[in-house]
């Protein structure tokens, strides 16, 4: 009897190498560096004060606020949680720089520090809330926003204060070698050692984790409430630092100051490729989103686009950042 070979199986289409490696860089640092690109071409069509050595180190400058902000949102992002109270913490940071300089007579270096501190007891706080009070993330940075620019408020009463010294004015605005601040250069460093960490350190990889499952990292021996509330300490930090930094910038401290940032702080992690359900995040991906909303803004400027105008720009983008995010989850589950 003969037999008939049964017809060989179907198999998938062997994939395109092309299309695989296009599809992974679209879904890392790579989609946002592309939307950069894209978005500096556009702005160097329509206006020719965008590509100038002095207009690139202007965004440069002005990023050093919302990238130093961006890399501890970053952090708490990570581990699954936001931070509301950034930009009010900033102010209250300022507003403690400025009074404890100029009413309490304290050296300049010393208020420095202790704008600082304060923006750590804030975010310790905030943690604290999260940690120990069990509240979600959103509720207790929403309640540190409103007791942080309440207080900015109170210490002076509304009223701004104005003059520092000038070497102190200078960080900021004073290029060395022809393009860098001191402010610069402190953000750099300070994205360096937060890149090193999340990659190469224990406690950066157990954030990942925090953020993937916080019970599964408790069972894997993380102390799950201590990495978390230390995000928070590390935000209110940062957040300290940017108030003193921005107090340089405006010569003066007011509490008003940064209303509405952390939006900006929220979108440039997101754009970056953060995932707001925690667990995905890096920071060379937080530079270019920091580097797109600056750019966004400055191109606007330079078009002389409504301020009004742009924060529904800017809002339209937070809500383009999210859609893709949670695109690339579907896809992913």
């Amino acid at each position: 009897m003969s037999t008939t070979a049964a017809p060989p199986a179907p198999t998938d289409p062997a994939p395109n190498p092309l299309s695989t490696r296009l599809r992974a860089v679209l879904s890392g640092t790579g989609g946002p560096l592309v939307g950069l690109v894209l978005l500096a071409i556009v702005l160097f069509i329509a206006t020719p004060y965008f590509l100038t050595v002095n207009n690139l180190l202007n965004i440069l400058d002005q990023v050093t606020i919302l990238g130093i902000l961006a890399l501890g949102m970053t952090f708490v992002i990570v581990t699954g949680g936001i931070d509301l109270s950034v930009a009010a913490v900033l102010a209250l940071s300022m507003m403690v720089l400025g009074w404890t300089s100029h009413n309490a007579g304290w050296p300049l270096g010393l208020s420095i520090v202790a704008a600082v501190a304060v923006g750590g007891l804030c975010g310790l706080l905030s943690g604290l809330g999260v940690t120990v009070a069990k509240l979600p993330p959103f509720i207790a940075t929403l309640a540190m926003l409103s007791v942080a620019r309440g207080t900015a408020n109170v210490i002076t009463d509304g009223q701004q204060i104005v003059g520092y010294p000038d070497w102190f004015t200078a960080l900021p605005t004073e290029r060395y070698f022809g393009f860098l601040t001191v402010t610069a250069v402190v953000l750099v460093v300070l994205l360096a050692a937060g890149w090193a960490y999340m990659r190469y350190r224990g406690g950066g990889r157990a954030l990942y984790a925090i953020g993937g499952s916080a019970e599964v990292a408790r069972l894997a021996g993380i102390r799950v409430k201590r990495a978390t509330t230390g995000v928070y300490v590390v935000m209110g930090l940062l957040a300290g630092l940017a108030g003193v930094v921005l107090a340089a910038r405006l010569d003066s401290s007011q509490p008003s100051a940064a209303v509405g940032l952390e939006l900006d702080v929220i979108a440039a992690v997101v754009i970056g490729g953060a995932s707001l359900s925690g667990g995905v995040g890096r920071i060379p991906g937080t530079v270019v989103g920091v580097l797109i909303i600056g750019v966004l803004r400055n191109g606007l400027n330079l078009l002389s686009v409504s301020p009004f105008v742009q924060q529904i720009v800017i809002g339209v983008v937070i809500a383009l950042a999210v859609m893709v995010d949670v695109l690339r989850r579907r896809r992913d589950h």
